[in-house]
């Protein structure tokens, strides 16, 4: 609870806006839904066999899954609400569609032949007759559509799209309680409400039902129209993965833009996602740059024979080559730093045994009790190829939800993990990165990867990006990062007192 509390006080309008974000996606796409849903289930209802065909295609849909449409969706429309607008309506369409055309079709026939016997038109006996009846069961559709928009959208964070995903997705990846708890509590809160709300406009008349959906439709349209014509767009777009560390660099990234170029304005997509989802954004222009690191674009982003050099530099020279060559894509130079695996023990277990590198584990591995990542202890670069680089022999190894590694570590029950160099939880729990002394672990070193397209127009912003390049180190990296995730610092504060204080900026 106090974490929570601490989290509501240092962010509280960053919460409010998450929550504003994700009732907005939420009624936009269920309007979009029902608008497409409900009159298509009414056109459809005397034609049983084109119903079903449609049903089948809409059951299909729902059975991709929601980050492959978001990732097939993201070079065809881009970044941000759109795409997660289409995806939700994509998922709310079914229920929709079922519940109405049910409603419309199990209506008892002589209440259909009084109605033709008093000479009602088509017209008059749908809205006097059918629709009301059949207002139930197209309540409960929009009820289970509003549900399952609500909790999806909290992916839509994963494209740039905010909402109260970012809290969950964040939590879970730095392993933070508070902003998971608080983002799937205010999600359950809205599925709660809006699920209420549906409820109580159900016991209106069909008029008023009908007046409050076209102000909704007006009103929302309205705003969206707004902001699209008097909000400037943003000459730059740069976007980082989920955590504190992206949220850092490219915060640094902004600001050294907006010194050197006061005409430019640039906006940040912070907790974008996974590594494809930013390179499709990237290659579509979407966005125009994002921080990457050496070994994954080796492993993940390009196509090489080639094995991964343990030489920083040789590793660096090779992605830029690749990414310049296959893709057309520019990788300026690299930070200091690299975030690469390391295994992590408590700080008094090392000083207690004299552990300073990985070598050393060999005195006391009859005593090591490791807990990894359940790829860590599968991957060939992580404890398989680890253990037979340096002959190592552990007592007992494990494996655990990344998420709870440190906290394993910290309580006592594992006494050595798998973690990453830059890690806050490493000076949050007081541990020690051992180092690679046989250099084992391929380099990752951060550093901008940009559109061509985006040089060529601004050619001076490969000199300001690359005021970086061999600055910010290890512990530098810790520290920034420890401030931003653990004490819930802003990002744009600790990357400015960075740069100021390195003199990357006066």
């Amino acid at each position: 609870m106090p974490g929570i509390i601490h989290v509501l006080k240092t962010q509280g309008n960053e919460i409010l806006n998450a929550l504003g974000q994700h009732i907005g996606i939420s009624l936009i796409s269920l309007l979009i839904a029902a608008v497409i849903a409900i009159p298509l289930a009414i056109i459809l209802m005397k034609h049983k066999r084109t119903a079903e065909i449609i049903l089948n295609i809409t059951s299909v849909l729902q059975t991709i899954p929601s980050l492959a449409l978001l990732g097939m969706l993201i070079p065809l429309v881009g970044i941000g609400t759109v795409p997660s607008v289409i995806a939700l309506v994509v998922y709310a369409v079914m229920p929709i569609f079922q519940n109405t055309y049910s409603g419309l079709t199990t209506i008892d026939s002589s209440l259909e032949e009084a109605a033709e016997a008093f000479g009602l038109s088509r017209s008059k006996k749908l809205l006097k007759i059918e629709i009301p009846l059949a207002m139930p069961m197209i309540i409960s559709g929009l009820r289970i559509a509003m549900v399952m928009i609500i909790g999806t959208a909290t992916l839509a964070a994963l494209i740039g799209a905010g909402g109260l995903g970012t809290y969950i997705l964040l939590g879970i990846e730095i392993n933070n309680n508070s902003l998971l708890i608080i983002g799937a509590f205010l999600s359950a809160i809205l599925a709660l409400v809006f699920s209420g709300l549906i409820r109580v406009i159900s016991k209106l008349s069909l008029k008023k039902i009908g007046i409050i959906f076209g102000t909704l439709v007006v009103l929302i349209g309205g705003i969206s129209g707004y902001h699209a014509i008097v909000q400037p767009k943003a000459t730059i777009t740069i976007a980082g993965k989920m955590g504190s560390e992206p949220e850092i660099l490219i915060n640094m990234y902004k600001e050294l833009i907006e010194h050197d170029n006061p005409n430019i304005k640039v906006t940040t997509k912070v907790n974008f996602g996974g590594t494809s989802f930013l390179y499709k954004a990237l290659k579509s222009g979407s966005i125009d740059m994002y921080p990457e690191f050496t070994g994954t674009v080796l492993e993940s982003l390009v196509k090489t024979n080639k094995s991964v050099s343990h030489d920083p530099n040789k590793t660096y020279q090779l992605a830029k080559s690749l990414l310049k060559k296959q893709q057309n894509l520019d990788y300026l130079k690299p930070m200091q730093y690299e975030n690469g695996y390391a295994l992590v023990v408590k700080k008094s277990f090392a000083r207690r045994y004299n552990l300073k590198t990985v070598s050393d584990l060999v005195k006391v591995e009859n005593k090591i009790h490791a807990g990894f990542d359940p790829d860590f202890y599968q991957l060939s670069d992580g404890y398989p190829g680890i253990s037979k680089a340096y002959n190592l022999k552990f007592d007992s190894a494990r494996t655990m939800d990344s998420s709870i590694r440190y906290k394993a570590i910290d309580h006592g029950k594992v006494n050595l993990v798998d973690g990453y160099t830059t890690d806050p939880q490493i000076q949050e729990f007081n541990l020690v990165a051992l180092k690679d002394d046989k250099n084992f672990f391929p380099p990752y070193q951060g550093a901008p990867l940009v559109s061509e397209k985006l040089l060529t127009k601004y050619p001076k912003m490969r000199q300001t990006l690359n005021k970086l390049a061999g600055k910010i180190s290890v512990t530098d990296m810790q520290k920034m990062n420890y401030r931003v995730a653990v004490k819930h610092q802003k990002a744009p504060r600790v990357a400015h007192e960075y740069l100021v204080k390195h003199n990357i900026l006066k």
